[in-house]
């Protein structure tokens, strides 16, 4: 063993498989240390401002490169405040290439933002 308290195996270049669990299994407790559950009710689901733009500048790059190759993209949209946040992507990508995109809701947990043409008609009866 060095002073870490992990045993060095006598083969050089080999990593022994009991030294691997040891590792492992001491990163996984180190990272665990001061982990509290929270309960659903204590937690605040809301964003900082800065984490609210920084997902916003997301949502703006990777949902604008798939509507780009595609015409459309789905994202879900779980609470009134994700589909808020998913009209203001599309307003910004909107004014950002100069036509417009829509955004549609597909059912209560999806929404769809396309370019004009990728529209999904309604089903004929």
């Amino acid at each position: 063993m060095d002073g870490s308290g992990v045993r060095r195996s006598t083969w050089v270049g080999r990593l022994v498989w009991a030294d691997l669990e040891q590792i492992v299994s001491r990163s996984v407790i180190r990272d665990l240390y001061n982990v509290r559950v929270r309960h659903v009710e204590d937690a605040d689901a809301s964003l900082t401002e800065e984490e609210e733009r920084r997902f916003r500048a997301v949502l703006f790059s990777e949902l604008g490169n798939k509507i780009a190759d595609q015409g459309w993209a789905r994202f879900p949209a779980y609470t009134p405040e994700d589909r808020r946040r998913l009209v203001e992507v599309a307003h910004r990508l909107s004014g950002y290439w100069g036509q417009q995109v829509f955004v549609e809701a597909e059912d209560q947990c999806r929404m769809r933002l396309c370019l004009a043409g990728y529209e999904v008609l309604p089903e004929r009866s």
